[in-house]
This record gives C-alpha cells, structure tokens and sequence, in this order.
C-alpha cells in the first residue's frame, strides 16, 4: 500500500477505536425532563453522527414519534426515567438499519418484562450486558475492515491508472456494504422469527407507519 492508503486505513481504524457507548452510570439517576433527555443524548452521541453541527441526535418530536408508535413508555409527570434513557439509546442505534415495526417486535418483550418492575434482573441488566460486549466487537471489527481494505487494494490492477485510486475505494466500499446488507437481512429474519413466536404465544401485532 501507499502512504496515502495506509493512512486512509490508520485513520479509519482510529475512528473505530474512539466508539463508545454510554454505560449506565453515566445516565442520570435521577428522572429528567424532554429538554434535559435530548441535551444528553445529543452531548453523548454527537460525535456519532454525520454531520455533527446540523444533525441533532434526539428531537422532542422524535420521542413523541417514539411513544406514539409503543417504542417508549409515557413519561410519568412528564419525566423519563433512566430506564427510559436506555430504551432510546437503543431505538438510536436500531433506527439506522431497522423499521419502526422490527424495534417495536425487539423492545415490547423487554418493556413489558423488565420496565420498571422493581426486580433485580431488570433493564439496566439487560443493557449493561449488551453494551459489555462492545470493546471485543470493535477489535474484531478493526481486524476485519483491516482484511477487507487490504483485499480491496489488491482489485483493478489492470485499470487505468487515473481510475485506480477511485475503484479500489469503491471496491472497499462494496465489500463492506455486502457485508451490512448479510448481517440486515439475517437480523431481519430473527426478528421476524419473534414477531412469529410472539403471534403464536398470543401477542399481537400493530402495524406502525415509519
């Protein structure tokens, strides 16, 4: 590789080591007003975004969407809960890849079951242990994004080389939209597979606008 690929690769691969997630203490413990909920999202994930100084993470109309379409449970006295800080910062890392019906099929087993039910399995268990998961995932993830720059370097060795530089980027760009296009298509099939466990156990299912 060139200096500029191997820095295109360093650069990406340092952008993966900056991901984190929030734990649940760093949530408040205390419960929160609309405006409160969306400042500390968009403080905690704004690194996350696009476009940093025009997207915001988390708008009053979202949250409404949210508990409109059963995703979130109604505040109480128009507070949130840390519970419910928790549900959107998983509706937030769902809604890029999934419908508003599949986050309703994933999260209304947990809000039913663990929401505030004064247990000691409950959904800051369920989150904590998810979340744990998070560092070893990113290693493993640099180590294949590493793999399929590399192989998408050695494509088009008979272009032009005016073309070269252009193609491999877009070969990279194939082999990791290949990739987020499997891994779419089998979280999709689990989760019609609940939606139909689900059915059969006697739940029901609303059909929800996006």
């Amino acid at each position: 590789m060139t200096i500029d690929t191997e820095n295109l690769l360093n650069s990406i691969l340092e952008s993966l080591s900056r991901i984190e997630y929030i734990k649940a203490s760093d949530i408040p413990n205390i419960d929160l007003y609309m405006d409160q909920v969306t400042t500390f999202m968009d403080e905690r994930l704004r690194h996350s975004m696009r476009y940093p100084g025009e997207d915001r993470v988390l708008t009053k109309t979202m949250i409404n969407n949210y508990a409109k379409n059963d995703l979130l449970p109604p505040p109480v006295k128009k507070k949130y809960s840390k519970e419910h800080v928790m549900l959107l910062i998983l509706i937030y890392y769902y809604k890029g890849i999934l419908s508003i019906n599949d986050i309703q099929t994933l999260l209304r087993p947990i809000t039913e079951h663990f929401f505030q039910k004064g247990q000691e399995f409950n959904l800051e268990s369920i989150y904590e242990e998810v979340f744990s998961m998070e560092k070893e995932q990113v290693e493993l993830l640099k180590a294949d994004v590493a793999e399929k720059f590399r192989k998408s370097e050695e494509t088009f060795q008979d272009a032009p080389e005016e073309n070269a530089d252009f193609l491999r980027k877009f070969s990279f760009i194939c082999l990791l939209s290949f990739d987020v296009y499997v891994k779419k298509m089998i979280i999709e099939k689990m989760v019609d597979e609940l939606n139909h466990d689900a059915k059969g156990k006697g739940g029901h299912h609303q059909e929800k606008k996006d």
